[in-house]
């Protein structure tokens, strides 16, 4: 049994080598047809390092062009230094347009349902006739620094309405969950004749106060059976919204978003009343089935109604034009500190001092504020 197991196994082994055979051996496949066209290519590269001025990109926005806007948007949140005297030309250029839409901010918990909500609320928007633009802010990985952007994956009818436009950006190092140019984006956006603007922010937080200072309506999404409405009686981020949503009000969940609803409308009565004399509202809704979303609406349209006839409307863009007058200034301040040469040239050897208890990490921050001080390099003025 033996001798006719092994001559077996030596007649394959003949009979593969003779037809060379091998499992790591592959028959040759039929080559896929050239479907590209080098004309095209080369036309598409020509045409991609031909940057638009800035009078063209503002001529664009102006026009409702989406191409130009997203380039703008773009070249807006360009860290490179090279593009912050053509991106103030072009909001300069766009900043006598805007001013005419309404901004909603929308936050909540991750797993409240924002995308799928501002779905449902941009489709219901723009069948009466609004043009919306969502500028969905998605969280970048500390540890990659990356950032999905799936807003749009997410937002698969809206996405395909053509009076709606979704932009998802990374926010990066923003604390507050709001990416770093967005307010610049809302005066892009407005310019290029969007009536509503939505910002969709990372998630909620102590720190995530950012979008606050940019919106007119302050949307708060919940959820019920999930500890929402101890967390949601807590100060901070309750205090600021103008209305409380409980999404996911469908099915077995109905009862519950209800009393989730009492519930909060009895801890908003906690807070003190806003300087506008508003009175923030709760209300219920389901993003899949529709349910509830023209009552969002409708609880937006009496702020305004309010707010623009007691002028507080108006009193409180004087106020985010103002806050964001200075934090650009502080941002500003800080990027030049960065990209300081004396200050990159000493960063790493102070950190490393810093790391190995050195020096003291406020003694080596004021021993950089110096350099930085001394420099005869002056900072970039904005014009």
């Amino acid at each position: 049994m033996f001798l006719f197991s092994l001559l077996l196994h030596f007649k394959l082994f003949a009979l593969s080598e003779k037809q060379n055979l091998s499992t790591l051996n592959e028959k040759a496949g039929i080559s896929p047809p050239e479907i590209t066209s080098a004309t095209s290519i080369e036309n598409i590269r020509t045409y991609r390092k031909i940057q638009p001025s800035s009078a063209e990109l503002v001529d664009g926005i102006l026009e409702g062009n989406i191409t130009a806007l997203s380039r703008a948007i773009t070249l807006v949140e360009s860290t490179n230094s090279n593009h912050l005297v053509k991106a103030n030309e072009v909001i300069n250029a766009c900043l006598p347009h805007s001013g005419k839409s309404v901004r909603i901010g929308i936050t909540g918990v991750p797993g409240v349902g924002k995308s799928t909500f501002i779905e449902a609320f941009g489709k219901f928007l723009t069948s009466l006739g609004k043009k919306v633009a969502v500028l969905a802010v998605d969280p970048s990985s500390t540890i990659s620094h990356g950032s999905i952007l799936g807003d749009k994956t997410r937002m698969e009818e809206l996405v395909k309405d053509k009076n709606a436009y979704i932009r998802p950006s990374a926010s990066g190092e923003t604390l507050g969950g709001v990416a770093r140019k967005t307010r610049e984006s809302i005066t892009l956006c407005e310019a290029c004749g969007f009536d509503t603007i939505i910002i969709e922010t990372v998630g909620v937080g102590q720190s995530e106060t950012a979008v606050h200072s940019m919106v007119d309506f302050f949307l708060l999404l919940k959820i019920s059976g999930a500890g929402d409405e101890l967390q949601g009686i807590k100060r901070g981020i309750m205090e600021m919204a103008d209305a409380i949503v409980i999404n996911k009000a469908d099915g077995d969940n109905i009862k519950k978003a209800h009393f989730a609803k009492m519930e909060f409308n009895r801890a908003l009565h906690l807070f003190p009343t806003k300087k506008s004399g508003w009175t923030p509202k709760t209300s219920t809704c389901s993003a899949i089935t529709q349910d509830g979303i023209p009552e969002v609406w409708d609880i937006i349209e009496k702020f305004l109604e309010l707010t623009k006839n007691n002028n507080s409307f108006f009193e409180k863009r004087k106020e985010q034009n103002q806050y964001w007058m200075l934090e650009t200034i502080n941002e500003q301040l800080k990027l030049n500190f960065y990209n300081q040469p004396e200050i990159q040239n000493l960063l790493d050897t102070t950190k490393k001092a810093v790391q190995n208890n050195e020096i003291s990490p406020f003694t080596a921050a004021q021993k950089l504020l110096k350099v930085y001080q001394n420099s005869n390099k002056n900072p970039d003025i904005i014009d």
